[in-house]
């Protein structure tokens, strides 16, 4: 955690929307600017896709993100303000997010790696619904699942495409990660279900030939898989950073009574 009176080297980093650039001219302006290998905390000006490109840049660097809200939702972010940043970050609340790690295996044979903050997920690529069998720390836990899809998600990506899913909201605290399928056709009544953070996952595609899937790990895609690991990757993290009171856990819990 950043301390008050600490904080005099801040990178800030933003966006292409105009908004975001002209907050970060001023922002500079006002506290200064260094690179982001130099900084001790980065402000990320944008909405939540930038401040998630931003996570995934800073993962393992050890250098803290705020990000302050230049977009729509901005639920990663904080309320934009030009006034007392620094004391800002020192009171702020960290959050440390630990990736997905995605191993994808295609029909010529290459393996392609790429990590998530967010969420790895299998999509059809195809008219017709894909085929996939799911295996749980090497059980067999779902021999067919036809569908639109299927994921895994982060506790933080919960919230993300997972609930739009109907997936479950997960806490930062609770060391589980949902599974959930997308659009499922057979078994029509499977809800997916809530796996240990230590779980590796195998999803194997069935037919691939002639129901082709891809997967995607938050802004990565790989065509035409075949099969697809995924397991956390407790060895990296990206911490985030939030004003008192409006943690990242707090904003998780504040989701669920959401109507």
């Amino acid at each position: 955690m950043v301390v008050p009176g600490e904080v005099s080297r801040i990178s800030f980093l933003a966006s292409s929307a105009p908004l975001a650039q002209d907050s970060r001219a001023r922002l500079a302006a006002r506290y200064g600017d260094v690179a982001p290998e130099n900084a001790q905390v980065i402000v990320a000006l944008g909405g939540d896709g930038f401040m998630l490109e931003t996570l995934h840049r800073m993962l393992g660097r050890g250098v803290a993100v705020y990000g302050m809200n230049c977009g729509s939702v901005g639920f990663l972010m904080n309320a934009f303000s030009e006034e007392d940043l620094p004391a800002r970050l020192g009171n702020a609340q960290a959050a440390e997010l630990h990736p997905l790690r995605m191993v994808a295996t295609t029909r010529d044979g290459r393996q392609h790696a790429a990590l998530a903050l967010n969420e790895v997920s299998l999509l059809r690529q195809l008219r017709q619904a894909a085929k996939v069998r799911i295996t749980v720390d090497g059980r067999v836990r779902l021999a067919e699942l036809i569908c639109d899809g299927v994921l895994v998600a982060t506790p933080a990506g919960s919230t993300a495409y997972n609930l739009s899913a109907h997936g479950p909201i997960v806490p930062l605290s609770a060391n589980l990660l949902p599974l959930t399928p997308i659009s499922a056709f057979r078994p029509r009544r499977w809800r997916g279900a809530l796996l240990p953070s230590s779980a590796q996952v195998l999803f194997e595609v069935l037919e691939p030939d002639k129901r082709p899937v891809a997967a995607v790990a938050d802004f990565t895609e790989v065509r035409d898989v075949i099969a697809v690991a995924v397991r956390e990757d407790r060895g990296l993290a990206a911490t985030i950073l939030f004003d008192p009171d409006q943690g990242l856990s707090e904003r998780i819990i504040v989701e669920q009574f959401t109507v």
